[in-house]
């Protein structure tokens, strides 16, 4: 059985684990439709049964609906967000229509804004969500990528369900005070990218060559002396791993997720062998100085040389 936790407070009982839908959109690489239909499916089999996506994730909402048909939808914990600026109250109800004709369902379970609004006023976003909850069409509704300072201005406009972080071993900023905050505040927490884009599964080398399609062709990380410091950091974080008898997909996840106040971690897959090793993850038990010692060792990738 997959560990569930509270979103928030009174908010719903969803998996520690969740599955990420940015890779079988095709935004790392093209991915069959049967391929991501079986993808999908696995995890669900697996207990994995709250699913992220985006109206940005390319073909990844349609996919999810399809994929979901024949299964019963009060199973599924479904989220989506509004990802096309500018976030006006229509924008943000044609966004939501359009989510779930592809979804092919009529509500989500959380509807979350993609990123602070640029161009407009966050109230007028934020009123957007507010429909979009009290039309029953978004049972929740939360926020994606904010700092601690446009987290709260939007709790005082609306109540957040959750936020939506960017947080693993190479990106902790959010440890120190956005986790706590809501912790403390009682909004849920789904940390995104817990691999790292794949940098924390271990399986990329320098020199390794990304299809042209894959979007980590283009970031830093990936590239040059900071890929060969990454990967040395990620050598170092096998080691731990192999001492505790999990693997490093494992630990990463499990390290995520021993934050306190951290609801879930968003996963993603390619193919369903990747799914397999997942929900191990949720049997490992790190201490404070264990969460310490892993941050300390990742942090060589990032050092001043």
């Amino acid at each position: 059985m997959i560990e569930k936790r509270t979103l928030g407070t009174n908010g719903p009982s969803i998996p520690a684990l969740m599955f990420g839908a940015w890779p079988i959109g095709g935004g790392m690489g093209t991915v069959d439709e049967a391929v991501a239909t079986a993808t999908i499916r696995q995890a669900i089999d697996r207990g994995i049964v709250a699913i992220d996506t985006a109206e940005y994730y390319r073909t990844s909402e349609s996919v999810i609906g399809n994929a979901l048909v024949g299964l019963p939808r009060e199973q599924i914990f479904l989220a989506t967000k509004v990802s096309t600026e500018p976030f006006t109250q229509t924008g943000v109800r044609v966004a939501l229509e359009n989510s779930l004709h592809a979804l092919r369902t009529d509500y989500v379970d959380l509807y979350q804004l993609h990123s602070f609004p640029k161009d407009l006023p966050l109230e007028e976003a934020m009123a957007g969500l507010a429909a979009a909850q009290r039309s029953g069409k978004a049972r929740y509704v939360g926020v994606s990528n904010f700092t601690i300072e446009q987290l709260d201005r939007a709790r005082r406009i609306y109540p957040i369900q959750s936020l939506q972080p960017r947080f693993n071993l190479f990106d902790v900023a959010a440890a120190d005070d956005l986790i706590p905050y809501c912790y403390a505040n009682g909004v849920g927490v789904i940390a995104h990218s817990p691999l790292a884009k794949g940098l924390l599964a271990g399986t990329y080398r320098p020199g390794h060559v990304f299809p042209a399609d894959d979007e980590r062709r283009q970031f830093p990380r990936f590239q040059g002396e900071a890929f060969v410091r990454h990967t040395a950091a990620v050598d170092a974080l096998a080691s731990f791993a192999r001492q505790r008898n999990v693997s490093l997909v494992q630990l990463a996840i499990a390290w995520t997720l021993a934050h306190p106040g951290v609801t879930a971690a968003i996963v993603g897959a390619k193919s369903p062998k990747q799914i397999d090793e997942q929900p191990g993850a949720l049997d490992m038990r790190l201490s404070p100085d264990d969460v310490a010692q892993l941050r300390t060792i990742a942090a060589q990738a990032t050092a001043a040389k």
